[in-house]
């Protein structure tokens, strides 16, 4: 933009005025006393009254300046708030009751899913009496997978455990109509609920594994609008966990029922 495009620009948004205002007094102060036309106390006068006008606009710039530092402080204190761990890892699934009551979409994976399911069995029963999909991912009772669960757990010596938890899961699953079981080839390294995944108002709650056969593990939640990323990754990681797994058969649900 050339000088007098700028001049017009700034007079007609009213910006710089004072520093158009500050130059124009210097510039006749200064042809004034060069022609002699004033003496050379209103000249001196004049000069003061320029430089004052030079400092007071000069002091507009370092209070912005002050006044964006503290802005930029302000917010670097909320995004340290916001980093802290507390701030996205709980123990909780808030919301976890009234959201499976009306999710057309659920999903859940975990090693035994014995606490999430026996919370949320009555939950799961409406929701598939209303149409809703309901699949579930638990790791599989035979074989060598209850005994990694143990290891990882630091119980190697009680893989029984968690056979005895994923019966009891299925206890409670195979009397819900409709549901759709799977069994992992291994132990998953999270668990996940997935709740309208597929919707804009979808959420994931992510529980993290610990090294311990008892308590609560740390939990965060997505959403797809404010973690995309993060949203889309673990909603692939159900999907890639759900095709290697295979499905239940009726000695899974009945385990002892004689053949």
């Amino acid at each position: 933009m050339g000088p007098l495009k700028r001049l017009r620009a700034d007079f007609s948004t009213g910006k710089n005025l004072e520093i158009y205002l500050t130059a124009l007094i210097a510039l006749v102060v200064g042809v004034l006393g060069v022609f002699s036309v004033v003496n050379s106390q209103v000249v001196s006068a004049a000069i003061l009254a320029t430089l004052a006008l030079v400092a007071v606009n000069a002091l507009g710039p370092r209070h912005q300046v002050a006044d964006l530092e503290a802005r930029v402080a302000d917010l670097n204190r909320l995004v340290e708030a916001k980093l802290a761990g507390d701030a996205f890892l709980t123990t909780e699934r808030r919301g976890l009751d009234e959201r499976v009551a009306r999710a057309a979409d659920i999903r859940l994976a975990g090693v035994t899913l014995s606490r999430t399911v026996r919370a949320h069995v009555e939950q799961l029963r409406k929701s598939l009496a209303r149409g809703a999909s309901v699949r579930v991912l638990l790791i599989d009772p035979k074989g060598a997978v209850p005994q990694e669960a143990a290891r990882r757990s630091t119980i190697p010596d009680q893989s029984e455990v968690f056979e005895h938890r994923v019966k009891s899961t299925i206890y409670l699953l195979r009397d819900l109509e409709g549901v759709e079981v799977r069994f992992l080839p291994f132990v998953p390294a999270f668990g996940l609920v997935l709740l309208d995944a597929d919707d804009d108002d979808g959420v994931i709650h992510v529980e993290l594994g610990t090294h311990s056969s008892a308590g609560r593990d740390p939990v965060f939640t997505l959403t797809p609008r404010r973690d995309h990323f993060w949203f889309e990754h673990f909603k692939a990681e159900f999907d890639r966990m759900w095709e290697v797994s295979r499905e239940a058969t009726e000695a899974d649900w009945h385990p002892d029922r004689r053949t």
